[in-house]
């Protein structure tokens, strides 16, 4: 495949970095410790089953669905730097 000034294989070489980054980010959004009783956002009382069903859980459901929307519109990086990537 012709690819212009690139090196051999760096197409799967941009893919490969962008899953790894996705990956890192999940992993890092896992929970870790105890959970937390009430929410640290709002001060609601977390549900029992919801503690035990998710390890170091930290947010309410609902403000955990807010952030969830949030980081939903996170769409990473254009590591190929194309034009229309600039133009936004």
């Amino acid at each position: 495949m012709a690819t212009g000034w690139a090196n051999e294989g760096a197409v799967q070489e941009q893919i490969d970095s962008t899953v790894e980054d996705a990956v890192q980010r999940a992993r890092s959004r896992l929970g870790q410790g105890d959970s937390l009783i009430h929410c640290e956002e709002c001060g609601v009382r977390i549900p029992e089953a919801r503690r035990k069903a998710l390890q170091g859980v930290r947010l309410c459901v609902s403000c955990q669905a807010e952030l969830d929307k949030q980081e939903a519109s996170f769409s990473g990086y254009n590591r190929r730097g194309s034009k229309d990537s600039q133009l936004r």
